[in-house]
């Protein structure tokens, strides 16, 4: 047996697509292994630690500057007496008191800004105070994040209903699209039947995508992190409502989802902050790249000369391709788990049993190497910032987002050890000198049919058929190549006969001009040939009165 068949496909322990937390829940490549819990909680713990150290910066430089104004000030109460003729010094003293006192209020800027008051949102049941000295950009922003995390009544009523398709939110530049009116529409319908609880879930989302709109010009992480709060305040309120009732919370939380995501969409969505454009651009080429990855070396138990396999690759590839027309992160899992569930039938129908961990993850690679779906980073990194964490965590659509990563994070790290070729043939392959599709019959497929039970006779009767298609094929190409330079070639001979008439035309105009004369003058019946036939005249006669 050869080495090539030794080897059983792409093996991922199911441990590793767990947190390393050991919390039980999925983890995610973009949290660095951790699921969505306890990334949060390394991400607040990180952010309070660079919190405390711009405290102890900004007190340190307010030290300094305290210290350097204190002898200032000491100095200008002992001035030294002017000497004749010296100018004075009252006009320089004055300039400096003015410029510590600027530097004093600028650290005193940072400072405040600096605050943990000011950077994080206040927990629930915070009191937060309401008589401040002075109202600056923080406090204000303090306050809108006091309005979305309390409860209603403790908060100033937002506009009213009838009144929002008349003033649009501010976190929308222009006219809301037929679909976001219909997402709307569906939301007020939908907490119609919830009566009054429905009526402050309205409320405080509209309150929140109004503050959102005040924060553009945070970043990608700053924005989920306002996302996911919300989420958890509202699904906390959510929970005590229904009395622990999860599946009613859960109802509720994907209706909310639905209606922010949609709002908030062209916002968050790859924004200019980041360099999810710069990732896709990259994985898109690394996928074009890997064009020549046949289904055999990535071990896919899956024959698609079966119709019905065949029609399930398709399906596959058209839903992880529509994943990118989606606006909600909740439909944007439905489509990878409707994918994956169609490469699970695929491979069922091909091998008369159900399929396994292993054999599903070599043939999502191969289905995403095939469709190579659009802005997939951005995709993948808008499911894991702006989705509800539940859905991530546990659940088929958490285990099937998580094997999407890890196929995306092999395909960029696909070598030739990965698909079992030499690093001459991989370098050859990646570079377009060679196709393993042209040295199949030299490189021992056939023996690969053999040890999953098959017969090399039907193999070879496969290889034979591709063979002859694509020699059809090259053939077909060389005649289209001759038949664009015979047309090219017509088409300037037309250029040229063109020309060459119209210059001849204008040599014989040259030399022979036209002349036009006038007709010569003749009488009314000068062409009548009858006219020897016609009577005389008659002549006048005169008659006596």
């Amino acid at each position: 047996m050869s080495q090539r068949t030794e080897r059983r496909g792409i093996h991922v322990d199911q441990s590793e697509l767990l947190c390393k937390k050991g919390c039980g829940y999925y983890g995610n490549a973009a949290w660095q292994g951790l699921c969505s819990k306890c990334w949060r909680e390394e991400y607040q713990r990180a952010r309070q630690k660079q919190i405390q150290d711009d405290w102890a910066l900004a007190e340190k430089l307010q030290r300094e500057e305290e210290a350097a104004y204190a002898s200032i000030q000491g100095a200008q109460s002992t001035p030294p007496q002017a000497q004749p003729g010296q100018a004075s010094l009252g006009p320089f003293s004055k300039f400096e008191e003015k410029k510590t006192n600027e530097k004093m209020r600028k650290v005193t800027t940072v400072k405040k800004f600096f605050s943990p008051s000011s950077r994080t949102a206040p927990k629930k049941g915070r009191n937060v105070s309401t008589n401040t000295k002075r109202e600056n950009r923080e406090e204000k922003s303090l306050r809108d994040w006091r309005g979305i995390f309390t409860p209603s009544w403790e908060m100033g009523s937002p506009t009213e209903e009838a009144q929002e398709g008349k003033t649009p939110s501010p976190s929308i530049s222009r006219q809301s699209s037929m679909e976001t009116d219909r997402v709307s529409r569906d939301f007020v319908d939908f907490l119609k039947n919830l009566q009054k609880p429905g009526r402050e879930i309205h409320k405080q989302c509209r309150a929140f995508i109004e503050s959102m709109g005040n924060k553009k010009d945070l970043g990608a992480d700053e924005l989920s992190e306002c996302v996911q709060d919300f989420y958890q305040n509202m699904s906390d309120r959510l929970m005590s409502h229904f009395k622990g009732s999860s599946e009613s919370v859960e109802r509720v939380m994907d209706q909310v989802e639905k209606y922010i995501m949609t709002r908030l969409y062209k916002s968050v969505f790859c924004p200019e902050t980041t360099d999810d454009e710069k990732k896709d651009l990259a994985t898109q080429n690394r996928i074009r790249a890997l064009h020549w990855v046949t289904i055999e070396m990535l071990c896919v138990s899956m024959e698609e000369e079966i119709p019905e396999v065949s029609d399930n690759v398709v399906k596959a590839i058209t839903d992880v391709i529509e994943m990118d027309s989606k606006r909600v992160p909740r439909d944007k899992l439905a489509c990878i788990t409707r994918c994956s569930k169609h490469i699970f039938s695929a491979i069922k129908i091909t091998k008369n049993e159900p399929a396994s961990a292993d054999d599903f993850l070599p043939a999502l690679i191969y289905i995403v190497l095939k469709a190579n779906p659009p802005r997939l980073q951005s995709n993948i990194q808008y499911i894991t910032r702006f989705c509800n964490p539940s859905r991530l965590m546990t659940g088929e659509d958490g285990y099937y987002f998580t094997n999407l990563c890890c196929a995306v994070a092999f395909i960029e790290k696909l070598d030739a050890q990965s698909l079992n070729l030499s690093p001459e043939e991989f370098e050859r392959y990646m570079s377009g000198q060679a196709s393993p599709r042209r040295n199949d019959s030299e490189g021992g497929w056939p023996q690969t049919a053999q040890a999953l039970g098959g017969t090399t006779t039907t193999t070879n009767h496969v290889l034979t058929e591709l063979h002859h298609n694509l020699e059809l094929l090259s053939g077909l190409s060389s005649r289209q190549e001759k038949l664009m330079e015979a047309a090219q070639s017509l088409q300037s001979d037309l250029v040229s006969w063109q020309e060459n008439v119209q210059h001849e035309v204008q040599g014989i105009l040259e030399k022979y001009p036209l002349e036009i004369r006038p007709p010569a003058a003749s009488a009314i019946d000068a062409d009548n040939v009858e006219n020897d036939r016609l009577p005389p005249p008659l002549t006048p006669q005169v008659f006596a009165g």
